[in-house]
């Protein structure tokens, strides 16, 4: 028989929250602030200014008249922004005397912005758009960065866990630390695209890495009790927190590489944890490194001053006839029941991180202050992880999920029916259906947790992070339709998301049902048509005794 070891039962002396638990809870959510900082400071550093073609100073003999004149308005009355007047045309009409209000403008040539852009310079002294002129004919390559960093994020899921559980959660989560602040501090210092991109898809591996190991490392360590919180709104706390804060950084930072290299300079200041952090328990002892694990334990009890008993780690055997399977991905797609709850699930991930970081991204395009609008739009997250960690512990999940998708798309649909000169109510419509994704965004780790069965709880949501990846590499251009249309990219948000809230309903109810251990144990799919089905399955030793009892 194989033995096994009760970390829960093992370490009960230690208590829900004493000095340790609050301690390693603190350090372990700081270290995720970083990650509130790196994921949307390309909201500013990959902002696109005003721009118009540049008209130049020297070698033109150009009135001040046909000067002012040499770019084209738009049907709305803006400058075109990709297109002039052929120069050497309005050039012959200047020297002849001609001046722009005695001809149909319309009829002159148009040519391409053949000397480059000249940029707005109010808001933001320079960005990756005006320093590389990512506009027009090469504007593209801007939703490309973009997803080149959650192309990281796809890599780093992929590999990071068998990374951790290789090598160990602490030191995954510190070397994936410094590589993410060394990434984004060479950022800083790039002269052309292409290594910015480079630079920037390595940080996306690193940056997921380390929030997953930091993440895993809380819920391995600390109690159930407290393991509830941490993972549905300690940790979303802090990421939200360095959300906040970006926006003030940017606001005194307006020139993009010193944004970039202010925000990440005081991340080799966490390095100095390594030595405030141990290593997961849970993991030493999966290794079979028992005296590790036990003096870790030891020093957590001399810090919350209770005693330590003689015996801390005493093995198990594993029960007779138990209901252990070995399952890996493939047996996901196997049964019918699995498979088609995974595929609903992927769904629902795929459009909340979709829409999510479309949402995120998008506070630049908001009318009003770009700055406060990206406070506003990381200030509505704090209280939706409160709300989320208080409905958890008393509301039905599948209506909590559909319900915070369906006001979701119900706001972003309702905002396009704002008239435009009520800005306000608009930017409020969009921060309410922000909050509401947050909400559903932080809802579904958990109740998909509960849903799948124990032997392939962790396979399954690595697979549900995966599709929701898919998502966030999407989002940019989702954002880029606003080029063809404004509300396009609301409309395809509201209807992907109502399709979401609706699918969610398929899903079975997990609120006050115990844990499914096995496949056979998950509850049917459709859960909105038919009974919970879930029995415990009996042991051969426990249907033994229970048919001698009747004997009896």
């Amino acid at each position: 028989m194989d033995s096994v070891n009760d970390y829960e039962a093992d370490t009960a002396f230690l208590g829900d929250w004493g000095p340790f638990q609050r301690r390693l809870s603190l350090l372990l959510c700081i270290t995720m602030i970083p990650n509130g900082y790196g994921s949307l400071v390309v909201v500013f550093v990959a902002d696109t200014p005003s721009h118009r073609c540049l008209v130049p100073v020297h070698g033109l003999n150009l009135t001040k008249e046909w000067r002012n004149a040499s770019i084209p308005l738009e049907e709305d009355g803006r400058p075109a922004e990709c297109s002039r007047y052929q120069l050497d045309t309005i050039r012959a009409y200047s020297e002849a005397g001609v001046l722009p209000s005695d001809i149909n403008l319309t009829t002159v040539p148009r040519e391409g912005c053949l000397d480059g852009w000249e940029y707005d310079r109010s808001v933001y002294a320079s960005t990756i758009v005006s320093e590389w002129d990512l506009v027009c004919g090469q504007k593209w390559k801007k939703p490309l960065t973009l997803s080149a960093y959650f192309c990281g994020f796809l890599v780093g899921s992929f590999i990071s866990g068998q990374l951790s559980d290789r090598f160990g959660r602490k030191i995954v989560l510190f070397v994936t630390l410094v590589g993410q602040t060394l990434c984004a501090f060479i950022q800083g210092f790039c002269h052309s695209w292409m290594a910015f991109v480079i630079m920037y898809f390595l940080s996306g591996m690193c940056h997921i890495s380390n929030y997953l190991a930091a993440f895993v490392l809380g819920t391995e360590t600390l109690s159930p009790r407290v393991r509830e919180f941490f993972s549905t709104a300690g940790s979303c706390f802090f990421f939200a927190l360095g959300y906040v804060l970006l926006p003030l950084h940017a606001y005194f930072m307006r020139e993009w590489r010193m944004l970039q290299l202010g925000i990440t300079t005081p991340g080799f200041l966490l390095l100095i944890l390594w030595w405030f952090i141990p290593e997961s328990p849970r993991w030493l002892l999966s290794q079979g490194r028992v005296a590790e694990a036990e003096a870790i334990v030891k020093y957590a009890a001399k810090k919350n001053n209770v005693e330590v008993p003689a015996t801390i780690f005493t093995p198990r055997k594993k029960e007779c006839g138990s209901d252990t399977e070995n399952v890996n991905i493939c047996d996901m797609l196997r049964s019918p029941n699995i498979r088609w709850m995974s595929a609903v699930l992927w769904l629902v991930w795929n459009t909340i991180a979709m829409a999510y970081l479309a949402l995120s991204l998008n506070t630049s395009n908001l009318h009003g202050d770009a700055y406060f609008n990206c406070f506003l739009s990381g200030a509505v997250e704090i209280p939706a992880y409160l709300a989320t960690w208080i409905m958890f512990r008393c509301c039905p999940r599948r209506l909590t999920m559909a319900g915070s998708l369906f006001s979701s798309g119900f706001f972003l649909l309702v905002t396009q029916l704002i008239p435009a000169d009520l800005h306000w109510v608009a930017v409020t419509l969009e921060m309410m259906g922000k909050f509401s994704l947050t909400v559903a965004f932080a809802h579904v780790y958990a109740y998909s947790a509960e849903l799948y069965p124990t032997v392939v709880r962790t396979t399954a949501l690595g697979a549900c992070s995966m599709a929701s990846r898919i998502g966030s590499i999407l989002a940019p251009y989702i954002l880029y339709l606003r080029s063809y249309s404004v509300s396009l990219p609301y409309m395809l948000m509201s209807g992907l998301i109502t399709t979401a809230s609706l699918l969610s309903l398929l899903l079975p109810e997990s609120y006050g049902m115990p844990l499914p251990e096995t496949v056979a144990h998950m509850q049917p799919f459709p859960g909105c048509c038919r009974k919970n089905t879930y029995k415990r399955t009996h042991t051969k030793e426990e249907e033994s005794e229970r048919k001698s009892v009747d004997v009896e």
